[in-house]
């Protein structure tokens, strides 16, 4: 007679800490969810006003008359993306750099300091990072602005209209308040974040891999390049559309520097951008009811936008080899 074998099921009896643990964690995840989903459930509620007036049109138009009929948000989106892309254009290689002499090059005691330093700047108020800004980084930016303009100018991001940049009389104004200098601000806002992700992931790189490469005869900056760079690509991309996310949304640094202006100006290095942001904290406290609505209809864009990078970020990073392994 055969003997049916049957296999035994193991489970797993769980303390009462753990699962205290496993449900406070559970439930914070979750709150965070709903916490989400109200604040764009409210956006929608408060936008819908103004999102059945606009139509589609909401989204090509570049005036902003709420009470007339004839606001949208293509000026003020094309913006933001601008400034955010050079932000993150700016801060990608001083973000790497930093992340890879912190994780390789600096000495144990240096390297405490600078992680220190790296995560305080973080903390600085977005509003210090304007004024800086406003006066001290303008005025200086200005000869590097007309520079890249005379030489670059035939790029059409890089050219100015109406200014001849051969000309010493030539009024230096058209060049301030620019999203150029709007995005170097925000560059230096998103820089600490962005390198702590990167600084985290490339330490996590397998020291068995690091080891092996020196002993092959390998350099430091092969071993970096063969190893640490292809383990923390994930990292590094998740890193820069974390700091893209943060760069789309900041308000106050964009609104002190900034010539606000209602139409598509995509020449970067030019006087007069707007961001949706700015677009808020700009006419948030003169809004009618139908203004109010109008504001709201943008911050559900800029919600949706930057909550689409994030999560293609945390995709990224979950896909990568150092995002699997931790």
């Amino acid at each position: 007679m055969d003997t049916v074998i049957t296999p035994r099921r193991l489970t797993t009896k769980r303390e009462t800490a753990d699962r205290v643990f496993r449900g406070s964690v559970r439930a914070s995840g979750t709150t965070v969810l709903l916490i989400m989903s109200f604040v764009g459930v409210f956006l929608l509620i408060r936008a819908w006003e103004a999102l059945r007036v606009a139509g589609p049109g909401f989204f090509t138009t570049q005036a902003w008359e709420p009470d007339s009929g004839n606001f949208g948000i293509a000026a003020v989106i094309v913006g933001t993306i601008l400034i955010a892309g050079v932000a993150v254009t700016v801060a990608l290689p001083l973000a790497m750099g930093t992340a890879l002499y912190i994780s390789e090059y600096a000495p144990p005691r240096l390297r405490k300091t600078l992680i220190t330093i790296v995560d305080l700047m973080a903390a600085v108020p977005s509003v210090v990072f304007g004024l800086w800004g406003v006066f001290f980084l303008q005025e200086k930016i200005v000869p590097v602005a007309r520079w890249i303009s005379t030489v670059f100018g035939w790029i059409p991001l890089l050219r100015v209209d109406g200014v001849d940049p051969h000309d010493p009389l030539a009024s230096s104004t058209v060049y301030t308040s620019s999203t150029f200098i709007a995005g170097i601000v925000v560059a230096m806002m998103i820089t600490p974040i962005m390198t702590s992700i990167m600084r985290e992931v490339f330490m996590q790189a397998p020291l068995g891999e690091r080891e092996g490469a020196l002993a092959l005869g390998s350099t430091r900056w092969g071993m970096i390049r063969s190893v640490v760079l292809p383990y923390g690509a994930g990292g590094i991309i998740g890193g820069t559309m974390l700091g893209l996310g943060r760069a789309l949304g900041e308000t106050i640094a964009v609104y002190m520097i900034i010539s606000p202006v209602f139409v598509i100006q995509p020449h970067i290095l030019a006087n007069g951008t707007n961001s949706v942001s700015a677009l808020i904290a700009l006419r948030y406290g003169e809004a009618t009811p139908m203004g109010m609505s109008a504001l709201m209809a943008a911050g559900l864009a800029l919600f949706l936008m930057t909550l689409v990078v994030n999560f293609a970020a945390s995709t990224v990073v979950a896909r990568s080899r150092s995002g699997a392994s931790s």
